[in-house]
């Protein structure tokens, strides 16, 4: 028997959120029912304060006893740890489905639900990781630490935005979590912002003199809309792979825009 989504109560929906986007046993305090796994994107920056959190206070505290490359290094083991890898898979499938699959839609969506990994996904792994390594060495511990905190609520906020500008391209059956993300309402969309732009708020707060905030969050926001042109141009419709490679590319792009500000 199916229940009505909004006749959930909004913990589970939460709790719903952190069961799928972490790795943590949260199913342990209880199981959510299966309607609320179709919420989880509305609490998804949420997910991104812990994840954010926790790498940040890694390389906070990290840097205080070992030498600060290596404090980076179990910063970004931390959160792959917390989330499973969760977006580097849908990072490296984006890039082997749209590299090998050419123009043809399905084409593209099988080699995404390829458990294999390719070439193309090899290669944007490796220089994801290490343009996000230079990245934060490029910057000083604590805006690194505060960076993370802000970029990572943010770049999940704004990469929701895909499932209000395209159905999902796959049906339910034939997704991998056979779960089919519902498009936000406009109270879920106040709170995506508030979730996401939050951190930012603060960071920017903190460093008003040497941060342009307009300049910080404008590439980000361009990176997702050339992104979403290219998957619809070739889906004509969002997979849970093309999220997590957005996600990542445009949270990216957000430590590329503060090192230009402060450079």
């Amino acid at each position: 028997m199916e229940i009505d989504i909004d006749q959930t109560h909004w913990y589970d929906r939460i709790l719903a959120a952190f069961i799928y986007f972490t790795r943590l046993p949260f199913w342990r305090l209880c199981q959510p029912p299966r309607e609320c796994y179709q919420t989880v994107v509305e609490h998804w920056p949420l997910t991104g304060w812990l994840t954010g959190g926790t790498m940040a206070a890694t390389l906070w505290v990290g840097s205080m006893y070992l030498p600060y490359t290596v404090a980076i290094l179990l910063a970004i083991v931390v959160r792959l740890l917390l989330t499973g890898a969760l977006h580097e898979d849908g990072l490296a499938d984006f890039f082997d489905g749209f590299g090998g699959g050419g123009s043809d839609r399905q084409r593209i969506l099988d080699i995404m639900k390829d458990s294999r990994i390719g070439t193309y996904g090899v290669i944007a792994l490796v220089l994801y990781f290490a343009l996000l390594f230079v990245c934060l060495l490029s910057l000083p511990v604590k805006m690194a630490a505060l960076a993370v905190i802000a970029a990572d609520p943010f770049s999940k906020m704004v990469t929701s935005q895909l499932i209000l500008m395209m159905p999902y391209a796959r049906t339910e059956e034939t997704a991998k979590s056979r779960t089919v993300y519902r498009k936000p309402s406009v109270k879920a969309g106040i709170s995506l912002a508030v979730q996401g732009l939050l951190p930012l708020a603060v960071f920017c707060w903190i460093y008003w003199e040497l941060v342009d905030w307009t300049l910080l969050i404008f590439p980000p926001c361009l990176v997702m809309y050339f992104l979403y042109l290219l998957i619809w141009r070739r889906l004509h419709g969002y997979t849970g792979d093309c999220c997590g490679a957005v996600c990542l590319l445009v949270e990216l792009s957000f430590y590329l825009s503060l090192i230009v500000n402060c450079y």
